[in-house]
């Protein structure tokens, strides 16, 4: 018995052994079988209250052999030529058309696509997003001018294809890569080129995505699965979540943020939008559509604190940066709301006007372009107001490099927050842009929105804190707009004092620039932010998409960078800082106090910290939709992001079917004799491994 028991216990232990060395083993055959790809980004589900766009994967992902289309032609053995459907495409980017596009969804050969990024950029210009941005949200309705409504006067966007907003039910990916993209090209060649217009022989280069997505049909659909998880579940699945994030308000003088304004006192509104979308998940560059105008709102900010009579203006002057503007106005309607129910310290009775800076990087000949509302301009009380508002705009210019010019008063305006402000209430207002009628932007809401596209260009040789201060002629036609800004503020403010003194920084511009859209780990972002949140900071130019956990990248960015253009340093140590209720002179009420990690001593490695006081708040960018649970909402921007488990992309060679089925095969049989050796050699332990002291009787 002994004997038997020692037997059992050193078979064990082989078993044991083996399934250790199996699973290394099998990690080791994983990383020799596969090779991932890891610079991609995916199109993900999006939903809203009628419909679900985007791209999802079967729940194990979607596999096909790779095919590489360059040119139309090649596309032929994709739909009917090849003979091993389905198939995983690899896309040249001038290739990625609406057109291309549905014909790959109306086919059942194909399993995926992976779209290569096109360097340079398209020459004709791509954009997924639609014609007519946020139709059906803004102020042109079937009751306010209807001739306007769904873009019946003007097409904004006239080269948007709508890409973003079909659904496709093959996965997606973005190669961002272009070393990938080799790989994957090369693997094709050597194993998938077709020879003579014969099929290829196996092994073959195969690829596999995975994508899947838990919420389908709409958010309705979707926010009452996740109501019903959360009522009757004890560990809830949550499909979707809502975008959001928060807006960066503050003012030029304090105010009670917990309180609310008095009713005679005014303030201007400048506003500007600082999110951006493409049709891949989390790659939104948002160069021209939104960085260069919150950009200029930036320096417009920084030039006004700079001016001596600023906290004795008559007027008070409020920065707003609004968040998911692309989404049907999330940020600026969820303002609007907070501030009819009195959620806000601003009442829409305290504005006296409405400034915004839309698209402002690309302005032929100088020229910028004022658009007002055609319908409040016919308002008796508002039409002076509006004119006003003009002819100070006209004025701010004059001695500056920027031609201001009126658009045609029976033109609407163009997607803008401020639509979301006079849906609630007249006011008089004007949105700033480099167009008078369609975008200039060739690439709005696209992956290709990029610096090169504001035509950033930089010296060649340049070390990083050269190119950081370096004043491209991007930065300078951006300091220019940011100082007529600026000069229009003071004087809508009442100011009356000289403005020529009023400039915005170039450098300031030249470095914001560089932090957005090229490179955030930078010297001057280092200096300005929390130590705890240096992993904000990165190599990579950074992305602009809202995304559904806040505050997103973007929106902190935005924060420290103006509380660092319009506070001020004050002498508190961090324990005050942190906690200003126990420093003295300190006031919570209108101030916020941020301990930022400070530039690095030279010749050292250590920084000196310090304490930042300024008027810089954040507030909720959640559409009411989700406040009331009015998730089919025409009122109010319903979109929703799809949860998902696993994103990732791999290549491998995929055998063919006949050797597939004899490999399982051979593993059976294989796996039959071990069972049976085991039970063998199990059934006759007491003979096999007894030890020659044990002596039968």
């Amino acid at each position: 018995m002994a004997a038997g028991r020692g037997a059992e216990a050193w078979l064990g232990g082989i078993l044991l052994c083996a399934l250790g060395c199996g699973v290394c083993w099998a990690n080791s055959v994983e990383r020799k079988i596969y090779i991932p790809l890891n610079r991609t980004a995916p199109c993900v589900r999006l939903l809203n209250a009628t419909h679900q766009v985007g791209c999802q994967s079967s729940m194990n992902g979607d596999t096909g052999v790779i095919h590489v289309v360059e040119k139309d032609q090649d596309l032929n053995w994709v739909l009917a030529d090849g003979p091993h459907p389905p198939y995983m495409v690899l896309l040249e980017g001038e290739l990625f058309t609406r057109e291309l596009m549905l014909r790959l969804k109306g086919t059942s050969r194909v399993s995926g696509l992976a779209v290569a990024i096109s360097k340079p950029s398209p020459p004709r210009g791509f954009s997924p997003g639609l014609q007519c941005p946020n139709d059906g949200f803004g102020v042109y309705d079937s009751d306010y001018g209807p001739q306007y409504a769904h873009c019946n006067w003007t097409v904004w966007n006239p080269l948007g294809n709508g890409l973003s907003y079909e659904d496709f039910h093959f996965p997606i990916f973005l190669l961002e890569d272009a070393n990938e993209t080799q790989v994957i090209k090369q693997c094709y060649q050597d194993h998938n080129l077709p020879r003579n217009g014969s099929g290829p022989e196996y092994p073959l280069c195969a690829m596999q995505l995975f994508a899947h997505m838990h919420a389908v049909t709409n958010t309705v659909t979707c926010m009452r699965r996740n109501s019903i998880q959360s009522t009757f579940s004890l560990s809830p699945e949550v499909v979707c979540d809502p975008l959001s994030d928060s807006n960066v308000w503050s003012t030029l003088k304090p105010i009670n943020a917990s309180r609310k304004m008095d009713p005679a006192d005014e303030v201007v509104i400048v506003a500007t939008r600082i999110d951006s979308h493409s049709f891949f998940w989390n790659v939104a560059p948002g160069a021209e559509s939104a960085v260069s105008s919150f950009v200029a709102h930036l320096a417009a900010a920084e030039a006004l604190h700079k001016v001596p009579d600023a906290l004795t203006l008559p007027r008070n002057i409020m920065f707003t940066f609004f968040q998911g503007e692309t989404f049907d106005y999330i940020g600026s309607s969820r303002m609007v709301y907070d501030m009819e129910r009195n959620k806000f310290p601003v009442r829409l009775e305290n504005i006296h006007s409405f400034l915004e800076l839309s698209q402002v990087a690309l302005r032929n000949s100088s020229a910028l372009w004022v658009h007002t509302d055609p319908v409040s301009g016919r308002n008796e009380s508002v039409r002076p107001q509006v004119r006003a508002l003009v002819e100070t705009l006209l004025n701010s210019s004059l001695g500056v490099n920027v031609t201001l010019q009126e658009v045609s008063q029976s033109q609407p305006l163009p997607p803008s927050s401020f639509q979301r402000f006079l849906r609630a209430r007249p006011i008089p207002g004007a949105v700033l842009a480099d167009h008078r009628a369609a975008f200039q932007n060739r690439y709005y809401q696209s992956v290709y929105d990029t610096a090169e596209n504001i035509l950033m260009r930089y010296p060649e040789g340049l070390s990083p804190e050269e190119t950081l201060d370096y004043v491209t002629d991007t930065a300078q036609s951006l300091a220019e707009v940011a100082t007529v800004v600026a000069r229009a503020l003071y004087q809508l403010a009442g100011g009356t004092g000289n403005t020529s003194a009023i400039q915005a920084d170039p450098r300031t511009v030249s470095r914001m620039l560089y932090g957005f859209l090229i490179k955030t780990n930078n010297s001057w972002f280092q200096s300005i932010i929390k130590q705890d949140l240096k992993g904000l900071l990165g190599d990579e130019p950074p992305q602009h998409y809202i995304a559904v956990s806040y505050p997103v990248n973007t929106t902190q960015l935005v924060q420290f960078v103006l509380a660092n253009l319009t506070g001020t340093v004050v002498n508190f140590t961090k324990e005050e800082c942190l906690n200003p209720e126990r420093a003295p002179g300190a006031d919570k009420e209108m101030y916020d106090y941020t301990w930022v990690q400070g530039s690095r001593e030279p010749n050292s490695t250590s920084r000196v910290p310090f304490c930042v006081q300024s008027t810089v708040h954040l507030t909720k960018a959640l559409s009411p939709a989700f406040e009331l649970k009015e998730w089919g909402s025409t009122e109010y921007s319903t979109w929703t992001e799809s949860r998902w488990k696993d994103i990732r992309a791999r290549i491998f060679l995929v055998a063919s079917k006949e050797l597939e089925i004899i490999t399982l095969v051979v593993g059976i049989a294989i796996l039959v004799l071990s069972l049976l050796a085991t039970y063998f050699i199990n059934a006759k332990a007491h003979v096999l491994f007894s030890s020659p002291g044990d002596v039968a009787y």
